[in-house]
């Protein structure tokens, strides 16, 4: 029998107490303005943002983890995507940052007039590029792992957990997904920030019709596993609203450190965009990292000027 492991409350509160008087806030990294600061992002947090096919699930977690780039000068994000190619995944961005539309980026149809644009985008992305890295294959934990550590990754960006394979022979994929979730608790842990983007099953209708419908889809709807949404610190399912096909509705499913809240964007296909739809308070709050990325948008000079941006940490 194992020797017995815990700790009394007594030794608990005495390192607890000072942490909660020390004054100091968790670090977190910002990954939009607005209503996007909601959305912790941190050391020792998971995060996870599921979706059906189409609603925008890697355009949204990319776009967080550029401006979380631009947001915090110091930050180094490790991406791996086993659908997309880095050429890819940067057009998308040049789109977002340029305003550009994604097809005339990915035919190479630029014109004169996309000059000035291009350039400010092309800047913006020379500034982190130097702190942005892409997973090669194989796509598995282990290289995930070694690509973080080669690296000295803070900010994981996994898209999707069910494509990335765990270490060791599983069975089948929900004992693999409930494994890859128990690693990258232990990568969070470690102190490093996790984003984790997963699939989501369909829902049934009263007539038994299956379908991606938004009002049936919660915790229970990743795809393959309990554990993802069991281990994960937010969980968040972005769900197209089928009555404005511009409009997206990230439903917060599970916040372990506090209130959970939805929040409304709208999605700009055209040039892969994703903001936060306006209401009072979001129209009243702006602040100083809206002021950051307002003056990262209007960034025309060479790479590297983004070093005096405040960060939060």
């Amino acid at each position: 029998m194992p020797d017995p492991c815990f700790q009394s409350a007594a030794d608990a509160i005495a390192g607890w107490r000072d942490d909660v008087l020390s004054g100091q806030s968790p670090v977190l990294y910002p990954v939009g303005t607005n209503e996007l600061e909601r959305i912790e992002v941190g050391p020792k947090l998971v995060t996870l943002i599921g979706g059906a096919p189409g609603a925008g699930k890697t355009a949204f977690t990319m776009q967080l983890a550029i401006d979380a780039l631009r947001l915090t000068s110091k930050l180094r994000v490790l991406a791996c995507n086993v659908e997309m190619s880095p050429g890819i995944l940067l057009d998308r961005q040049l789109a977002r940052l340029s305003g550009i539309d994604a097809t005339s980026i990915r035919y190479r149809r630029l014109e004169a007039e996309h000059a000035d644009r291009i350039d400010q985008a092309l800047n913006t992305l020379d500034s982190i590029a130097e702190r942005l890295a892409f997973v090669r294959p194989p796509f598995t934990l282990e290289n995930v792992a070694g690509s973080a550590d080669a690296f000295h990754a803070d900010l994981l960006l996994l898209d999707y957990i069910q494509r990335i394979a765990p270490p060791g022979d599983h069975g089948d994929k929900r004992y693999a997904v409930d494994a890859s979730m128990n690693y990258l608790r232990q990568f969070a842990d470690q102190g490093v920030a996790v984003i984790v983007v997963a699939a989501v099953g369909r829902t049934k209708d009263s007539k038994g019709r299956s379908s991606y419908d938004g009002e049936g889809l919660s915790l229970a709807s990743f795809r393959e596993s309990s554990e993802l949404e069991f281990g994960a610190d937010d969980a968040f399912i972005l769900v197209p609203d089928p009555k404005n096909d511009r409009q997206r509705t990230l439903r917060h499913l599970k916040s372990r450190h506090g209130e959970q809240r939805d929040l409304v964007l709208e999605f700009d296909g055209r040039c892969q965009r994703f903001q936060p739809v306006p209401d009072g308070a979001a129209a009243a709050s702006g602040g100083r990292l809206t002021a950051a990325l307002t003056s990262l948008w209007d960034q025309t000079s060479p790479a590297g000027d983004d070093d005096n941006l405040e960060e939060r940490e």
